[in-house]
């Protein structure tokens, strides 16, 4: 999966995401559990948005994503900001040489990308390895209602003024999975044309068991699993599920 184009319009329609009660929520963890520290390791950094967040609440933050196109925006982005923040290409499942730190966070279903079940315990463990004993692993996934109910042969549509899409859902290959086929119609600067181009995104996700075993087997103590940003327990109808874990 690639996100080439769509890469500088992610901003745009990532707009509503709620970075700031991720960055509440965490913050929160942090401060209940007693995590020591100000080291973070944002996974899946995308453009940049929750590391300059991360920054401006006094946090040290590394970003790191497999888009190279996503890190060229994340880091302008910042730059513009004067703030210095270090940016690597790399894959969680393998990730190399970025030391260690008090913190890891994996936040916007990123998680979901992974097809495999040992791409996720080797992101796990990836994870543990960069990790001070006693540091905080938090990470969200879509939940296995959303896959199941409002995901499969589902069709989504936005129409801004300068850019628009469509977004058909389709069952996957694998249980649990998604194939998401996006096509965008972007406008030309200064033109009152419109240039198309597609996306195909496969995610897949897994039960809450699941990913608790993963993370015991792992050597993680599970703290919480959250719904969400929701003031609840996890329901049958959680869309998105929020894991808290701490290294032993």
């Amino acid at each position: 999966m690639s996100y080439q184009k769509f890469a500088f319009i992610y901003d745009e329609l990532m707009k509503d995401v709620p970075y700031e009660k991720w960055l509440e929520r965490f913050s929160e963890t942090i401060k209940k559990y007693r995590i020591e520290g100000e080291k973070v390791l944002d996974l899946a950094c995308g453009t940049g948005v929750f590391s300059i967040l991360l920054k401006e609440n006094g946090f040290n933050p590394t970003g790191v994503d497999l888009s190279e196109e996503m890190l060229m925006v994340a880091s302008e982005k910042a730059q513009q900001k004067g703030y210095h923040i270090p940016f690597y290409q790399q894959d969680m499942t393998q990730l190399e040489g970025l030391g260690t730190f008090d913190a890891v966070v994996i936040f916007c279903d990123s998680i979901n990308y992974l097809k495999k079940e040992e791409d996720v315990v080797n992101a796990f463990q990836s994870v543990l390895k960069h990790l001070k004993p006693g540091g905080l692993f938090m990470f969200d996934v879509h939940s296995v209602y959303k896959m199941e109910h409002l995901f499969h042969n589902q069709t989504y549509a936005i129409n801004e003024e300068h850019v628009s899409y469509i977004w058909n859902c389709f069952q996957g290959d694998e249980p649990l999975s998604v194939e998401h086929e996006l096509t965008f119609f972007v406008k030309k600067a200064d033109e009152d044309l419109y240039e198309r181009f597609d996306e195909l995104h496969y995610q897949r996700t897994f039960p809450i068991e699941q990913y608790e075993a993963w993370l015991k087997d792992t050597g993680f103590e599970l703290l919480e699993v959250f719904s969400d940003l929701e003031n609840e327990e996890v329901h049958e109808k959680t869309e998105r599920i929020l894991f808290a874990a701490r290294k032993k």
